[in-house]
């Protein structure tokens, strides 16, 4: 194990609360197996106190930090520069210290659509994607399958208001891609999935402990020309994909965005090509051992 020393970089999470999070062990076995002297910590940061948590990476001299739940907007406020995807997704996850700057950036969209590519060798270019839900997942998915070049996006929702934000950041995206906004309990969406390539359900449904609550989709509508991605990893196998898997479907398990998001942040901080297997490793171990 690497020892902490003068030289030692410091990176970590703002979010509130972060007792529940995965990054510290993803993130230092992959510095630990690079040899970097590196290592990453959670900070609780109160809503509050955002301002000041911010000032302190200046401060304190960090690196960056990822940012989670409640902050990934609000954060923004304090910034020196937000890159351009993360203007139109409305969300930071990233942070880099640079030159006194602190630079904001999304990478779970580059994340889903890297996980995609390398794991189950799908490219969304020219995808037609129905994702659902409306919040910051599902903001990152279908913008930046957007700008990857999607041709077409379905938003379903509970409350389909919720979805026309992320609707308009299309729109405003400049890309040539038309977009659908559904009520959840709308029948239309469903006589259409036979035009669908992928669908994404960016939903908590299925997560633990609750994993086994009816998927949102009846796994009847599934067919075996469908790519089923569920953000959900634990447990890895939900109840949806492995309905998906009986209809003959390809599926796609959230464990990948969450270690490719990471690991394109940790290339952001080090400069360095991350060793995915390595962090994907330590944390299928953990969910294992639970």
């Amino acid at each position: 194990m690497l020892e902490i020393d003068g030289k030692t970089k410091i990176v970590g999470l703002f979010g509130y609360p972060v007792e529940h999070t995965f990054s510290p062990l993803m993130h230092n076995s992959a510095f630990e197996a690079l040899g970097l002297n590196y290592r990453y910590l959670p900070f609780a940061v109160n809503p509050k106190d955002l301002s000041k948590g911010v000032a302190g990476i200046k401060a304190l001299g960090l690196d960056g930090v990822n940012v989670t739940i409640p902050h990934k907007e609000t954060v923004m406020e304090y910034l020196d520069e937000i890159s351009p995807a993360a203007k139109l997704i409305g969300a930071v996850n990233t942070i880099v210290h640079r030159e006194g700057n602190l630079i904001g950036y999304n990478t779970d969209g580059p994340g889903f659509i890297r996980s995609l590519e390398e794991e189950v060798e799908t490219k969304v270019k020219d995808k037609s994607l129905l994702v659902i839900g409306a919040g910051g997942a599902a903001r990152a998915v279908a913008i930046q399958a957007v700008l990857e070049g999607a041709k077409k996006i379905t938003l379903v929702n509970r409350n389909p208001e919720r979805s026309l934000d992320i609707a308009d950041s299309i729109k405003e995206s400049g890309r040539n891609c038309s977009v659908e906004i559904f009520a959840l309990a709308d029948e239309v969406w469903q006589k259409n999935l036979e035009q669908i390539d992928i669908i994404v359900d960016t939903s908590p449904v299925g997560m633990y402990p609750n994993t086994q609550v009816p998927p949102i989709i009846s796994p009847e509508l599934l067919t075996s020309n469908l790519l089923v991605c569920d953000l959900v990893y634990n447990p890895q196998d939900t109840v949806l994909l492995q309905a998906a898997k009986a209809r003959g479907a390809k599926t796609w398990g959230g464990l990948g965005m969450l270690i490719h998001q990471g690991a394109l942040a940790f290339e952001l901080w080090t400069g360095q090509k991350a060793p995915v297997h390595i962090m994907k490793q330590a944390v299928q171990n953990y969910l294992q051992g639970r």
